[in-house]
């Protein structure tokens, strides 16, 4: 989920190994598939980890952590190269204004815009898909999540994803993107109330299914709110600490 630039070093890359620019319609493609994807991972995994441990709602927890922390891994180091491996509204938007204040305009508004319609429709696809793979009807959630306690988890939940993603990218160390947030986002699942969504289109997939991963379309508008919050909290401070990119 690193962002996307073509004229840095973000993926690990030196300077005469970057890439050349990889066509909107790849990207896209790619932005697609890494999040449909991820939710048929984070749905699948806790559709399964309902039906292995029925009883133990905190061991189906940790199953749906690990097998959402190591899938993300997975898909970051395959589509990252293409696309930068966003798959989260969030982090193509704050990319995206952390870009012009830096002046690199890496990306359009088409591209932004392309970006963020690809990843939430990929994201219904992978409900469906996960749904499809273990033969549960697709429907709207019934869970409700949107107390107190969760939106500020998410807001939290978010602004650590950015500050995880960014620090990173802003130092050089955008080879480390993969495994990072992989990790932040499996602990994430633990010190948070709302199980770490921290992503608008992951938020809207998840409706798609009303199982253990699932979220009511109730509350999915204050989640996506808090998120956007949470987004922009997380680059503040990430701009604030590191102000220009580096290299090392």
């Amino acid at each position: 989920m690193a962002p996307v630039s073509h004229t840095d070093t973000a993926l690990g890359a030196s300077a005469d190994d970057v890439p050349l620019p990889t066509a909107l319609h790849r990207q896209l493609v790619a932005e697609f598939l890494g999040s449909a994807l991820l939710v048929a991972v984070v749905v699948g995994s806790g559709i399964a980890a309902a039906s292995l441990s029925p009883t133990d709602v905190g061991l189906q927890l940790l199953e749906n952590a690990l097998v959402t922390a190591l899938g993300l891994v997975v898909l970051i180091l395959a589509f990252g190269p293409v696309s930068g491996a966003h798959f989260n509204p969030v982090v193509t938007l704050v990319s995206w204004v952390a870009d012009r204040r830096d002046g690199a305009a890496t990306m359009s508004p088409v591209s932004l815009l392309g970006y963020v319609v690809v990843q939430t429709l990929g994201a219904i696809a992978g409900a469906v898909l996960a749904n499809l793979m273990f033969d549960v009807p697709t429907e709207l959630a019934t869970n409700e999540r949107a107390t107190g306690a969760h939106l500020v988890s998410e807001v939290v939940a978010t602004a650590g994803l950015v500050l995880v993603i960014f620090t990173l990218t802003r130092t050089g160390r955008g080879v480390l993107a993969a495994p990072a947030v992989g990790a932040y986002i499996g602990a994430a699942y633990f010190f948070t109330s709302s199980t770490s969504f921290a992503n608008p289109a992951v938020t809207v997939g998840r409706m798609f299914s009303d199982t253990f991963a699932g979220i009511a379309p109730s509350s999915t508008p204050a989640f996506i709110a808090v998120q956007l919050v949470g987004g922009f909290v997380g680059i503040a401070v990430v701009l604030y600490l590191y102000p220009r990119p580096t290299t090392s």
